[in-house]
């Protein structure tokens, strides 16, 4: 049986990488709790189309 939780899972996607013009994306799989944080997660992540660490915002 699977656990009931405020544990949900989030999609972050690249913030600079729609302005470079490269193709692709970049994005990570990750959870958050929702009772902790319930607005919308940024992280540094690294982009390994563009080789550097860039902002990663949470969609959806």
């Amino acid at each position: 049986m699977a656990k009931k939780g405020n544990r949900v899972q989030v999609i972050l996607e690249c913030t600079e990488h729609k302005s470079s013009g490269v193709p692709g994306t970049s994005r990570y799989i990750t959870t958050k709790n929702k009772k902790n944080t319930p607005d919308r997660m940024e992280l540094k992540k690294f982009n390994s189309r563009l080789k550097k660490m860039t902002v990663h915002k949470e969609i959806k």
